[in-house]
């Protein structure tokens, strides 16, 4: 009992307690904002598999994902993770409700395995989302050498 006494006298304990209140209210905020509603993107998958292609085949691919919230989506920008892949985005809101597509290229010239990410910049509360590719491009068939022509004696004449 006078150790509390102690701790009110110093203020110590005022102290601890306003910091707990306000870490509390901070908790209470952010729940608060994540549960409002607003857009929301679902993926089919974040990740997408080439898997094992043939060097210089078709890497042109697509993310499909719903809006699930009940405001428009909005991707403001979306950024390859290298200059290998190119992402195309939709520039007009996505209403709720609607499907929306993120397509991406990567350079298949590059041979072996690749993980690359698609970073979207959109108006969800989460902000940034993540996208993956991955998979491996197979080195690309050697052309059968073409016999050589004998070399001539110096003595042959043509």
């Amino acid at each position: 009992m006078v150790l509390i006494k102690e701790l009110f006298e110093k203020n110590t304990m005022k102290k601890v307690l306003l910091t707990l209140g306000l870490i509390t209210a901070c908790f209470g905020l952010y729940a608060q904002d994540a549960t409002e509603g607003g857009p929301q993107m679902k993926f089919e998958t974040p990740v997408i598999d080439y898997g094992t292609i043939k060097h210089k085949a078709d890497g042109q691919r697509e993310f499909v994902f719903t809006n699930t919230g009940n405001a428009p989506l909005i991707i403001s920008n979306a950024r390859g993770s290298c200059g290998c892949t190119v992402p195309t985005w939709p520039k007009e809101p996505i209403a709720p409700g609607a499907v929306g597509k993120i397509g991406v290229k990567y350079d298949t010239n590059r041979i072996g395995k690749f993980t690359k990410t698609i970073t979207l910049t959109t108006n969800t509360s989460q902000k940034n989302k993540v996208l993956t590719i991955k998979g491996e491009i197979l080195k690309p068939a050697e052309a059968p050498h073409a016999p050589s022509k004998p070399k001539k004696s110096p003595l042959e004449v043509n």
